[in-house]
């Protein structure tokens, strides 16, 4: 009964985990040495260790490589290695009978108490976990403990667990780690449990200081990423099995003394971000024997993805990224609240802003009231995919200023690249045209302060789409989504005409107006000469007239403004009167403080003089090129 319950292929020496990753020689010999010390520790205070790492950082390499030496040494109580890939290691309902199975293996008399157990309450693989643990391994263990000649040092007490994080359900990973706490390490059993996990949910908030997580007291805790770099144990791990797959190759330059290339070997060790994943991966499909590891590796340092390319280096990985990032969109968007919401849309966005792919970024928070969402919701964008991308401060930022993190350089370029992610790809044009969108709505959902003065700096309330009502949000307040409109609507150009009609209907104007010069007084000088250009291209798209000389010194050149198909969908000529009043006080504020700022790149003193003089009509603009 216990071995139709039991899951073999879990083993650490299965044959379904054939050629298992390990660590290769004189790799990983600094942390394989600590956590070797602790097992060998019996009477250390804290028996359970936890390792924690981004995904292919190594943990089942480190496990495996430890299961071997403990089962040289005769002290290996029992290794189990989940796989979210194989039904039969991800299911929780078999851990503990294959747990009782392996430790019944080494006594005779606890082989005996286990039988015993099961004969008495045959359903008992029916039960919850923490019962069958109390049932199948506490109480077995405990009456072999109570005979008279049981030697505890003579007994294998290291309990491996590996990849927690891939045992299905959430709450099944929880289930287990609490069952671990109040049946091994409440009732003080001998064993040293070491287990290893992506650092998502169960584990993270079980080790979690912060919030007095249960585990957190209890556990000795190792964060490989963060810990360990492993930058140095990879570059020799490249060298050894490159070379090795050349001195077998069949290619006399796979045989040379130069290859592999050092600068090749280099830049190989820069994309890896820290992770063997990437240099397991490499590796791999350079050791394809049907070709030369020479021309594959080349390929494996040039490769750009391409439409219709048949070379995949990356494929094991873009399947690793793909499973995981599947995983986390779903069980994102099936919360109730986040339902209306497009996850790959939003960690884009997070994404791009962290990378100054707009020319400016913005912390987090405030990047979230952009978007408008609920305070710290990028935590929660996030919570299941701690091993790839975590946000943190900025090191280079002297204040606290929190932006995204890729663990592996090698996710980033997977979320850039539709012939990688395919299904899961979201160009860049598509986070701008929503970012504008967002900006939008959120400047006509602003409620106006009544007062008399031409611009005022403040607005009281913001109404989010929910339709709750909330205090102000900071980038609305200081101007800031001023600026991420003119950044993210490429400076207008993509704004579309129900944009500018859903401002022009909603008062917006007049909101805008408002937000104008406290963005320009927060801005660096290049920023307000967008500011100002996004508004040339509204002026354009609403027909109004403008004066060549905001053309020259803003350096607008007329190839980079359109005379877009959107004007003629507007069809409300009134629209450019409302707005011509407010164009030109912009353009006067944005003069004021580029001549104040002596902007010479921007704004020369002989185009200043042969502007508009006060009270001047705008000159009509002309089709000549120079105009």
């Amino acid at each position: 009964m216990l071995l139709e319950n039991i899951a073999p292929n879990t083993f650490y020496n299965s044959g379904a985990r054939f050629d298992p990753p390990k660590c290769d020689e004189d790799t990983r010999v600094e942390v394989i040495s600590e956590i070797m010390d602790w097992i060998g520790d019996r009477d250390g205070p804290k028996r359970l260790l936890c390792v924690t790492g981004a995904a292919g950082a190594g943990k089942s390499a480190l496990q495996q490589t430890i299961a071997e030496r403990c089962a040289g040494l005769g002290i290996l109580g029992c290794a189990i290695f989940f796989s979210s890939q194989d039904p039969t290691r991800n299911n929780p309902s078999r851990i503990v009978p294959t747990i009782a199975f392996q430790l019944g293996q080494h006594d005779p008399r606890l082989r005996e108490y286990i039988t015993k157990a099961i004969e008495k309450d045959p359903p008992i693989f029916t039960r919850t976990t923490q019962t069958q643990m109390d049932t199948l391994v506490v109480r077995p263990f405990k009456q072999l403990q109570a005979n008279g000649d049981y030697d505890p040092d003579s007994f294998p007490h290291t309990v491996l667990i590996d990849g927690l994080d891939e045992c299905s359900g959430e709450e099944r990973q929880a289930e287990l780690l609490s069952t671990i706490k109040h049946c091994l390490l409440d009732n003080d059993l001998p064993f040293r449990i070491f287990i290893a996990s992506r650092p998502e949910w169960a584990i993270r908030s079980a080790l979690n200081s912060e919030t007095r997580g249960y585990l957190h007291p209890l556990a000795y805790h190792i964060q490989l990423s963060d810990k360990y770099d492993a930058t140095d144990d990879i570059r020799r791990y490249l060298w050894r099995r490159l070379q090795d797959i050349g001195s077998r190759s069949h290619d006399p330059r796979g045989r040379s003394w130069s290859w592999p290339r050092v600068e090749d070997i280099e830049k190989l060790v820069l994309a890896a971000s820290g992770q063997f994943v990437y240099a397991a991966t490499v590796v791999k499909y350079v050791s394809e024997r049907r070709s030369s590891p020479v021309d594959r590796l080349q390929t494996v340092v040039d490769w750009t993805p391409k439409k219709g390319q048949l070379a995949r280096p990356f494929e094991a990985l873009d399947i690793l990224y793909t499973s995981i990032l599947s995983a986390a969109k779903e069980s994102y968007e099936a919360v109730d609240t986040n339902q209306e919401r497009n996850f790959l849309l939003l960690l884009r966005a997070h994404q791009i802003n962290s990378d100054f792919r707009v020319g400016e970024r913005w912390d987090a928070h405030e990047f979230d009231d952009i978007l408008n969402l609920e305070s710290n919701a990028y935590q929660v964008l996030v919570s299941d995919l701690h091993s790839l991308v975590v946000f943190h401060q900025d090191p280079c930022d002297s204040e606290t200023f929190i932006v995204m993190h890729f663990y592996h350089r090698s996710f980033s370029e997977f979320l850039d690249s539709e012939a990688r992610s395919k299904n899961l790809f979201i160009p860049e044009i598509q986070v701008q045209a929503y970012v504008s969108e967002v900006v939008v709505q959120g400047i006509n959902r602003v409620s106006l302060e009544p007062s008399g003065s031409a611009q005022i700096h403040a607005i009281s309330v913001f109404i989010y789409s929910s339709g709750s009502t909330c205090a102000t949000s900071g980038s609305i307040y200081d101007g800031s989504s001023v600026i991420a409109l003119a950044l993210y609507s490429n400076e207008g150009k993509i704004l579309s005409g129900q944009h500018l009609l859903a401002l022009a209907h909603n008062d917006g104007w007049r909101k805008f107006d408002q937000m104008v010069p406290e963005a320009l007084q927060i801005s660096a000088p290049r920023q307000v000469a967008q500011v100002l250009r996004m508004t040339s291209v509204i002026m354009r798209k609403l027909k109004v007239s403008i004066s060549l000389s905001v053309f020259q010194y803003a350096r607008l050149s007329a190839d980079c403004l359109p005379l877009l198909p959107v004007q003629n969908e507007l069809k409300e000529p009134e629209l450019a009167h409302t707005f011509k009043p407010y164009y030109t006080e912009w353009r006067k504020l944005i003069e004021t403080i580029l001549i104040k700022e002596r902007q010479e790149y921007l704004l020369q003193p002989e185009e200043l003089e042969g502007g508009e003089g006060e009270g001047q009509e705008p000159q009509e603009e002309s089709d000549s090129p120079a105009h």
